[in-house]
């Protein structure tokens, strides 16, 4: 399984709550990276890749929930 097909399987309110874990580990790694404490710069980019994961499969059901009545 892909992380975007376990992405798909969760529930909504797990993709917001895994959404803002990611933001908050976004926000320590950029202070890490600022004052040269960071390590694993790849976190980095994993971290942006799942933030964007997460907000594409909250889109596409928002998008095909809005558009079923049509």
């Amino acid at each position: 399984m892909t992380a975007t097909e376990s992405m798909r399987a969760r529930a909504r309110d797990e993709l917001v709550s895994h959404l803002l874990e990611l933001k908050k580990e976004n926000f320590n790694l950029r202070f890490q990276k600022a004052s040269g404490q960071l390590e694993n710069t790849a976190r980095m980019r994993q971290v942006r890749r799942d933030i964007a994961r997460v907000k594409t499969v909250l889109w596409e059901r928002a998008r095909n929930f809005s558009h079923r009545g049509v």
